[in-house]
């Protein structure tokens, strides 16, 4: 299909908005769709609990190929994330986040992941530019080592199923970005990254270490998410099969997403950090199954903090962008430097959600607790950016994602039909610039895996303030139309598109998409 006239757009544009106030039941709280669980535990007062830092993992030897090799463990475990409360998780190696990973490109690795949890896993290296064997396709699962039970298909339909472990061989041929990893089984990716399931793949480069930027302790990885408790301590979550065994997706309250009352920093509850008055280096990562977050640093009687944005999913910007405040959907990552510099000793300064309620309002707080030096600075370019343009004539492919029937049951769907493994919504030829049109009925994160694209434009009109750059994840509002700029390249196989509300995702709003 090639690009669309005017009068097409405009019809686009209209059956939008009709699906949107059809569809208008699933809009929560402001800015959020969803709805939202209530804890039964007793909640920490915000900004007590000392911010983590998740350990950086080692490389335990070398693969065949000479590969650099990691090993990482998925077991269940108990921990302390409320203070002087147990929570029982799924975690790679027992904790919440995970380890992060930090590669350098150029330098392929493996990651051998051991599943010693009572489920069967897949993991998915979000943003990774990753073969389709590697890519953690849904239905390739890890079952659980040593249980020697049957598994029931998925729907009757299989992957590359192994047990007890898996490589996952990682080229490592991209920019540098900040990544993520997340388990991806089908049906209960929702609850499996609910429970735990999450952490941090950095990759380097030469270009990015030229620059001036704050590093060191002075760079920060922030994983921000939503949870509720039970008054045991454990995580709340309506899934219908709790066992997370057989019977996919949540009960029907919380099938338009499901949004926590408490927001953790790292897996602590509004966290708090000491900070030099100096640059520090942000690496925002919205891990949350449905809500959104606009990040704003207030200062007590001051203006607030601006975020200059250095970098998007994919990797460094050519300029720096300055912000009063970000909006962050889930699956999205922004690379943000902040200035304490000018403040005083002593000052305080909140992260809120400028989209949150009550004690979902509350992120985290720095406080300036000295002086000391600081060479780092921002400057004005930062890296080349391709600039990608589709082509006169080039393919136009148009992908409405709406609420629907998935099977014998309400779900959502991607152009009227639900996630089938082996129906494909698109066959891509390989390194051919498309323009791809995304409509919406409510919010819609939408992740492209394989490849960054670009954004193009909204509604007719040019791309928003936080488009800059490449991107996986692209917030898609409302009643909107977003057009992305999409070239795949180096890997033919079966790859997919899905919203990222994991909600969404689980009751079947997620694609197939061939590259050939």
């Amino acid at each position: 299909m090639t690009g669309l006239s005017r009068r097409s757009f405009l019809g686009v544009l209209a059956g939008t908005a009709a699906g949107a106030a059809l569809a208008g039941c699933g809009l929560g709280p402001t800015g959020q769709t969803g709805e939202q669980l209530v804890s039964s535990l007793r909640l920490p007062k915000p900004y007590r609990v000392p911010l983590p830092v998740p350990p950086v993992a080692r490389a335990v030897g070398r693969d065949a190929d000479g590969a650099e090799l990691y090993r990482v463990t998925q077991r269940s475990a108990s921990v302390e994330l409320v203070p002087g409360v147990r929570t029982p998780i799924l975690g790679y190696d027992g904790i919440f986040p995970g380890p992060t990973i930090e590669t350098r490109r150029g330098r392929p690795v493996v990651v051998r992941h051991r599943n010693e949890l009572p489920v069967p896993t897949a993991v998915h290296l979000h943003g990774g530019h990753t073969p389709h064997e590697h890519d953690g396709w849904p239905l390739d699962l890890v079952l659980p080592a040593g249980d020697g039970r049957l598994w029931t298909p998925h729907h009757g339909l299989t992957g590359d199923v192994v047990r007890g472990e898996r490589d996952y061989r990682y080229p490592t041929d991209q920019r540098a970005a900040t990544l993520w990893y997340h388990d991806h089984r089908m049906d209960f990716t929702g609850p499996a990254v609910y429970r735990g399931l999450a952490g941090f793949h950095l990759v380097r480069d030469d270009v990015e270490d030229a620059l001036p930027l704050p590093r060191g302790d002075r760079e920060l990885p922030l994983m921000i998410c939503d949870r509720s408790f039970a008054e045991d301590g454990s995580f709340v979550y309506p899934g219908i099969d709790e066992e997370m065994r057989s019977v996919p997706g949540v009960e029907d309250e919380w099938m338009e997403g499901v949004l926590g009352d408490v927001v953790l920093v790292n897996g602590a509850p509004w966290p708090r950090h000491e900070v030099d008055a100096a640059r520090y280096r942000l690496r925002l990562l919205n891990a949350s199954n449905a809500r959104r977050y606009r990040i704003v640093l207030t200062v007590p009687h001051g203006p607030d903090l601006p975020l200059v944005q250095i970098g998007s999913d994919g990797g460094l910007l050519a300029v720096p962008v300055r912000h009063r405040a970000i909006e962050l959907a889930p699956g999205e990552r922004f690379d943000v430097i902040v200035d304490f510099s000018r403040l005083p000793v002593g000052t305080e300064v909140t992260m809120i959600n400028g989209l949150g309620r009550g004690s979902t309002s509350d992120i985290m707080r720095f406080h300036v607790v000295r002086k000391a030096p600081d060479d780092s600075r921002v400057p004005a370019r930062l890296a080349e950016v391709e600039r990608l343009t589709p082509p006169a004539g080039a393919t136009t492919r148009i992908f409405r994602f709406t609420r629907g029937r998935a099977g014998d049951h309400e779900g959502w769907t991607i152009n009227g039909e639900s996630f089938h493994p082996n129906i494909s919504l698109a066959d891509v030829p390989l390194g051919e610039v498309e323009t791809w049109r995304l409509v919406t009925d409510v919010h819609h994160p939408v992740h492209v895996h394989l490849d960054q694209f670009q954004v193009l434009g909204r509604s007719g009109g040019r791309p928003g303030v936080f488009d800059a750059g490449w991107k996986d994840t692209v917030d898609v509002r409302p009643a909107e139309i977003v057009d992305i700029a999409v070239r795949f390249t180096d890997y033919a196989g079966k790859f997919v598109m899905h919203c990222h509300n994991l909600e969404h995702e689980d009751m079947a709003m997620m694609a197939t998409v061939r590259t050939v």
